[in-house]
């Protein structure tokens, strides 16, 4: 799992998270972000969160907000993430790895002095992202696996396939949904996903439609 704490259940996750906002980018259970961070605010961030929980809520800004607003409207749902590296670049940045440990809802927004925000959330509707590998026999290893060999190949991508033939289901879904160079949309379907069988559906029909966006045809380079 990456992480020396454990977390068995909601009851051992903080109910109020400093908030990185990161539109693009999508952060699943057990899965790992490396991040450069070099803003102030979340410096300060940084620095709070190893003193306290070890623990970052990542999660997009409305894709529609843009850059203008220092302060983006948030979406729903985002995930919780445990800092398990960090380094200090010498150069007013660090370096860390988040290691995810469950999906949440925001449950509202709190007015706060840091620089950066904090929100109240709630884990509920996500009890199974405490389980590891739930769900893993209940995924069509085949037909994501055909389409990760259509989607290479249409794009050109290097792929560990000795890797990817050892990972067990989960990893590869989460690992999959998380490389794979989809819009701020498509990353929030995955992240919302209520089952690996779903998220591991909704990565095959992205992947398809992007196929036939770039002029490729699912319909036999799937086959």
């Amino acid at each position: 799992m990456g992480m020396n704490a454990v977390y068995k259940g909601p009851e051992d996750c903080p109910l109020v998270v400093p908030i990185f906002p990161l539109g693009g980018a999508l952060l699943l259970p057990r899965g790992q972000m490396p991040l450069n961070i070099f803003e102030p605010r979340y410096i300060a961030m940084i620095d709070d969160a190893i003193r306290t929980h070890r623990v970052v809520g990542v999660i997009q800004p409305e894709p529609e907000s843009g850059r203008q607003s220092a302060t983006p409207p948030l979406l729903q749902v985002g995930c919780l993430g445990r800092i398990t590296q960090f380094a200090e670049t010498g150069d007013d940045r660090y370096i860390v790895t988040l290691t995810g440990i469950s999906r949440f809802r925001v449950a509202e927004e709190l007015p706060v002095t840091t620089p950066y925000r904090q929100c109240r959330i709630a884990y509920d509707e996500f009890l199974l992202d405490f389980t590891a590998r739930a769900g893993e026999d209940e995924v069509d290893r085949a037909a994501l696996l055909k389409a990760l060999r259509a989607f290479a190949k249409a794009s050109d991508l290097k792929i560990d396939w000795k890797g990817v033939n050892e990972a067990p289901n989960e990893a590869l879904v989460n690992a999959l949904s998380m490389m794979c160079p989809f819009g701020p949309r498509e990353k929030q379907a995955l992240l919302e996903a209520a089952s690996l069988k779903e998220r591991a559906e909704v990565l095959v029909a992205i992947t398809e439609i992007e196929l036939a966006r770039n002029g490729g045809d699912p319909e036999t380079t799937l086959q």
